[in-house]
């Protein structure tokens, strides 16, 4: 008869294999391991929980039957988006991302993890070229732990310690972003149109003082509008000393202006759309960019991958960069903390970039994400005129007065970047 108390999916939970660790770290047993919790944190009783299924047929059967209540996007498909979007992965993304050597891969050293720096350089390279930014740092958790470092990035740039922001920031991004930022920086908030979903110019320009660091902005954005004044909002900013910070969607670059082209200083933005399924909610992944400057590159809490000659000549190898600025370096003494989260999105991400620009792909992109995205944004403009016009009690017949798609495609060019004096 099997020990009950030795679990078949946790080797340790075996009894011998318990006293081998405990005297290996010179425990008398695992209380002694939780010590250091105050009492009052602890629960004593027993948590009220099913018996165990110990067969693994029953315990298939058991998820099973729970996940098919779910409707699954397999099945329907849904324009929700909310920061985890359903897109077209490319059977090829799913190879490579559970090739032994990727998924299993730590972030650890050139010689164990062959090839792993390579594919994160050119993913890195292909963000750059789309992003016409030279610098792509590994990616963060999502995008707003990405938001969060880029504007903390402008503070310590600028030396200034106010941060603006949208009013249609998402929820959960805002939180983030405050959360994250709270120690060192204020968030003031910039309101929108409710009509066409843009930015306000005048309350943006009364707000701008001596004291802002930056002004975030998102082109689409949260509610998936696209902001064509982004070249008059970085002027203003450029104009009070700040700097302008964009976050994108990778995918809309497709058929948008890049964010340099309009005046943005740093950039950043979700992997998920690039060949990245959903997951529940968890395969997200945020990048952060910018120009090649030393200013810039110092303040990056992130790793970044580059190339070098090998002693061979003709021969090539990849490795991090800019240690000493980053806190496996610096430790208590670093600016941000950064930890090897989600390196495998980055190669799938790398993966599907390059899938791209294959011959074959090209209607995926230009049919799919270049209609759908402009679709998408007529239609948010005219729902939100439409809400804004009921707000006020005017006619709903004004309600077909949106903003042309053709004219939304594209952002005016910008004449170069602000300069990073402070």
């Amino acid at each position: 008869m099997p020990d009950p108390a030795v679990h078949p999916y946790i080797p340790n939970t075996v009894p011998r294999v318990r006293a081998e660790m405990l005297a290996a770290v010179e425990a008398e047993d695992i209380e002694e391991l939780y010590g250091a919790i105050p009492e009052r944190l602890r629960f004593r009783g027993q948590l009220d929980l099913p018996p165990p299924l110990r067969s693994e047929y029953t315990l298939r059967r058991h998820l099973e039957s729970v996940l098919a209540r779910n409707t699954s996007c397999a099945d329907v498909l849904n324009f929700r988006g909310g920061g985890c979007w359903q897109h077209y992965v490319p059977a090829v993304c799913d190879e490579i991302a559970n090739r032994a050597e990727f998924v299993t891969a730590y972030y650890g050293e050139v010689y164990t993890d062959h090839g792993q720096r390579q594919a994160l350089f050119e993913f890195a390279s292909m963000l750059g070229e789309l992003l016409e930014l030279d610098a792509v740092s590994m990616p963060q958790y999502d995008w707003g732990a990405a938001a969060a470092t880029t504007i903390s990035m402008a503070s310590r740039l600028t030396g200034r310690g106010v941060a603006l922001v949208p009013e249609s920031l998402s929820p959960e991004r805002r939180s983030i972003i405050e959360g994250y930022c709270a120690p060192r920086l204020r968030l003031e908030t910039v309101p929108f149109d409710r009509e066409t979903g843009l930015l306000e110019l005048g309350p943006l320009e009364a707000l701008l003082s001596d004291e802002t660091a930056c002004v975030y902005v998102e082109s689409p954005g949260y509610l998936g509008t696209i902001e064509t004044r982004a070249e008059t909002i970085g002027e203003l900013a450029h104009a009070a000393g700040a700097l302008l910070v964009v976050g994108t969607d990778p995918l809309s670059l497709g058929v948008l202006e890049a964010p340099p082209r309009y005046g943005a200083d740093l950039v950043c933005g979700e992997l998920q759309p690039l060949g990245i399924h959903m997951h529940y909610g968890g395969g997200l992944a945020g990048f952060l960019a910018s120009r090649d400057d030393d200013r810039i590159i110092a303040e990056y809490p992130t790793f970044l991958v580059g190339i070098a000659p090998t002693a061979a000549e003709g021969e090539y190898g990849f490795g991090d960069l800019g240690w000493e600025r980053m806190s496996y370096d610096q430790r208590g003494e670093s600016v941000e903390y950064t930890g090897t989260v989600q390196q495998l999105w980055a190669i799938v991400a790398g993966v599907y970039l390059a899938y791209l620009r294959l011959p074959q792909s090209s209607d995926l992109w230009n049919e799919h994400y270049g209609r759908v995205l402009l679709l998408k944004s007529a239609l948010v403009a005219l729902a939100l005129s439409c809400s804004a016009l009921r707000w006020r009690h005017h006619s709903s017949a004004r309600c077909m007065t949106s903003t042309s798609p053709r004219r939304t495609a594209r952002a005016s060019r910008s004449s170069g970047p602000a300069s990073l004096e402070p």
